[in-house]
């Protein structure tokens, strides 16, 4: 049910004035540009430009930041069609029937196919988050601090065993984050270990990490390269073709809604998102199919599926964000730390108190497709010749804008040498296939479920056990969410070999 009152001040809040879209435009360029560079991936354009959202409202900040997150999606899947290379991974299944159709002299319909697809499934994703999250609010608000310590380990496990590399090696990547967000002093004042260096008093600068091990890490993966991509990407496009490709993506409407509600389901988990949404969303439309057999050929319902599944992912992952105040993976964790510098904390009492904000993000979002349709159209051609850029200019410039970025937020030379000492990490994670966002993720929440701890523990006057025993809602997330969701990454391993079959 929506709050009609707090529906009309947020529309006041976005439609009083320009100041809320100002950022909008230029949020879902540099989205669609990251997210169509194969190897820069859309939170790595997040974290990059994350301290420019330090001067904004906090309205401003997030629709910037999430519009960089509504075009990556799109723009991931420019290269993915045009030559098999998906820009992110939440575009690998958007390649097995949209370059096909390239090869075809189709490559315009492809794009038509996948712009209008993204537009209607990050439509979708929106809406269904402003109709469930005041239920999910309301059911979260019976929660105390032991259960919120099990979402949070459930988040945390789901995040660390959801992604391509072994359950291992995931679990001991959250287990490292954890480890690193205990440095300096606690929630309860003792000091446990500053490494002898006194800017770690307050403990590791988050924001300067993040840029590192997303930004600079993939940047230094990148050496040795002449360009990013060794192929010529200086196709034609006809505007009035892609158009027609875009037209051509309403005709399977049970596809955009299969897409639609999976994509948004599967964001909603913390950790899964949508590099596992676009390959379910396209194996089960595959496995549903009178024609099958035509999947990966060139079949037009194979890129509708995975781009609507991708881009209504975006609304799920919103929905643990705000709802619960979890990161659902690396884009969403940069916006959690936007909401620390603004001294918000997502969760069910910011959705009670600040509705009619957690209403102009969601409208905002909206607004943000409506424009995402416009854009993508216009720009295009610029995103295909982006590829073609050296890395000798590239790669410099970024990691120039890092430094820059981490020096802003901490004022002293910490900055930039965390965001250094990051980047060695995250590209020594990656080279061993550990996934850095587990790290990341467990860096964000450790101090989070120390809070929480420790209020359990007062809470409990010293006996958790035994107050866990009265908590039956908790025994059963314990059980529910933490021991399965170690049982999900082999489901999505079957679910991932049946898309590629």
């Amino acid at each position: 049910m929506i709050d009609t009152i707090a529906f009309a001040q947020a529309s006041d809040l976005l439609f009083s004035s320009f100041g809320p879209w100002l950022y909008v435009i230029p949020g879902l360029l540099i989205g669609l540009i990251f997210g169509a560079i194969p190897g820069l991936q859309i939170s790595m354009a997040m974290a990059v430009f994350l301290p420019v959202t330090f001067g904004m409202d906090f309205l401003q900040a997030m629709l910037f930041l999430t519009s960089i997150f509504t075009g990556g999606a799109y723009g991931g899947g420019v290269t993915a069609i045009l030559m098999n290379i998906p820009g992110s991974s939440s575009s690998v299944a958007t390649a097995f029937d949209g370059y096909p159709m390239a090869k075809k002299g189709q490559h315009n319909e492809a794009l038509g196919l996948g712009l209008g697809a993204s537009v209607v499934g990050a439509f979708a994703g929106y809406l269904l988050l402003m109709f469930l999250i005041q239920p999910l609010a309301g059911a979260v608000l019976k929660l105390g601090p032991l259960e919120m310590v099990m979402v949070v380990v459930w988040g945390l496990t789901l995040i660390a065993t959801l992604n391509d590399s072994t359950v291992a090696k995931g679990l001991m990547a959250g287990a490292f984050g954890l480890m690193l967000s205990q440095i300096g002093m606690s929630t309860t004042g003792t000091m446990r270990t500053k490494l002898g260096n006194p800017y770690l008093i307050d403990g590791i600068a988050v924001v300067p990490a993040m840029i590192g091990i997303f930004a600079a890490s993939e940047l230094l993966r990148l050496r040795g390269s002449s360009y990013l991509v060794q192929s010529d990407a200086d196709r034609e496009i006809s505007f009035k073709r892609i158009l027609a490709g875009m037209a051509m993506s309403l005709r399977y409407p049970k596809t955009l809604f299969r897409g639609s509600l999976i994509g948004a389901i599967i964001g909603a988990i913390p950790g899964v998102g949508s590099s596992v949404a676009n390959l379910v969303a396209y194996g089960e439309v595959r496995r549903t199919s009178k024609n099958p057999e035509a999947f990966g050929k060139g079949e037009p319902e194979g890129v509708v599926a995975a781009e609507t599944a991708n881009s209504s992912s975006e609304g799920g992952s919103m929905t643990a964000l705000l709802a619960l105040g979890i990161p659902g993976g690396a884009a969403t964790a940069v916006l959690l730390a936007a909401f620390s510098f603004h001294n918000i904390i997502g969760g069910p009492a910011f959705i009670r108190d600040e509705t009619e904000l957690v209403y102009a993000i969601i409208i905002g979002n909206m607004g943000q497709v409506v424009l995402l349709g416009v854009l993508g159209l216009l720009t295009l051609r610029l995103l295909g010749l982006v590829i073609k850029v050296p890395l000798a200019y590239l790669v410099p410039s970024v990691l120039a804008l890092c430094a820059w970025g981490g020096y802003g937020i901490t004022g002293t030379l910490a900055g930039p040498l965390t965001v250094a000492a990051f980047a060695g990490l995250g590209w020594l994670m990656r080279r061993h296939n550990y996934p850095v966002a587990a790290a990341v993720i467990g860096l964000l929440l450790g101090r989070m479920t120390e809070g929480e701890l420790v209020r359990t523990m007062q809470i409990s006057g010293g006996n958790p056990l035994g107050y866990l025993l009265e908590r039956p809602i908790a025994i059963a997330f314990f059980i529910l969410l933490v021991v399965i969701s170690l049982i999900l990454p082999i489901m999505r391993h079957r679910k991932a070999k049946k898309a590629l079959v």
